[in-house]
Formats: C-alpha cells, structure tokens, sequence
C-alpha cells in the first residue's frame, strides 16, 4: 500500500473515531469497527493507541492533533514493517518496567521514562495503559523544543545510545 494510499484510509479511520467519540462510543472496543482495527493493525498500531490520541485530542482542544498523530503513526508504521517485518515482537511491557516519572538524567526528569516509552511505541510493545504522546509528554517535550515526532525519531535513530538522546533534548532545548 502507498503512502497517499494508508494516509487517506488512516484519516478516514480518525474521522470516524472522532465521530464515534462524540457520540459516545468512548472506548477502543466501540470507537473502531473491526475492519478498522485491522487496518490499524496492518500499520503496527492498535486500537488501544490510536484510540488514545483521539480522546486525547478531544478532551484537551485538539492537542495532540491530527498531523502529529499521522507523523508519528507513520514513524511506527515504517519501523514496523522495514525493522520488524511486520511483525509482532510478541512482546508487551509492564508498566512496573518503566522508569519512575521523576526518574531524571543529567538533572531532567521524565527524560528517562520518555526514552523507554519511545522505544516501546517503536516496537510495539505498549502495555495498554500507556501512551506515548500522553498529556504529560507533550509538555515535556514543548519544554524541550521538541515534537512527539521529532523526539520518536530521535530515539529510534539513536539506538540504545542513551547519551547521545540526552544531549541531543539538552541542545533541542538550548541547555547544553
């Protein structure tokens, strides 16, 4: 499938999800039809996720939007089906496994649960419970002069390199 070709069904996808939301139907079990979950599927997302930047979008005025959702959705869809083959690691994490929210790096907190989370949207390996671009990551990274999309790419160009994801958020926000 081309690019235009999953982008114009992905917004179709969202539109019906954010129509679903507003009528009600507010969870990822009701807001996609199974034919939308599948497509989902087939870009290495899940309902779980894209169900979340929808509500998310909603309840806080539109943020994350549209267009971060679809750059990042297209991060993962790339990683998943060029790294992965597309497939499943067949991995979730627990959210026991994750850095603390003030676990901090060179003195910046939730940088550390940021890197974790980032590789785990990557790999798919999201526990449902958890978001990468949640209401506290967003913040975080206007903090640091970055994007949702930006700082995924970041880390999956960087690797395991931690470090060089550190200074690189440390020179984005103009602290290095």
């Amino acid at each position: 499938m081309s690019d235009h070709e999953w982008q114009r069904e992905f917004r179709g996808v969202w539109d019906r999800a954010e129509k679903a939301w507003h009528a009600g139907r507010k969870t990822p079990g009701t807001m996609f039809s199974a034919a939308d979950a599948s497509f989902l599927t087939s870009l290495g997302c899940t309902a779980q996720e894209l169900f979340d930047f929808v509500d998310d979008a909603q309840r806080y005025n539109g943020d994350p939007d549209y267009e971060t959702t679809l750059a990042v959705t297209a991060l993962r869809r790339d990683y998943f089906l060029n790294v992965l083959g597309g497939k499943s690691t067949g991995r979730t994490a627990t959210m026991a496994s994750l850095p603390a929210k003030s676990a901090e790096v060179d003195g910046i907190a939730w940088l550390p649960r940021l890197i974790v989370k980032a590789r785990l949207k990557l790999r798919g390996e999201m526990p449902a419970d958890l978001m990468y671009g949640c209401a506290g990551d967003r913040p975080f990274l206007r903090r640091m002069n970055l994007t949702l999309p930006q700082f995924l790419e970041l880390v999956r160009d960087c690797g395991n390199d931690d470090r060089r994801i550190v200074n690189a958020v440390k020179q984005a926000a103009g602290s290095r």
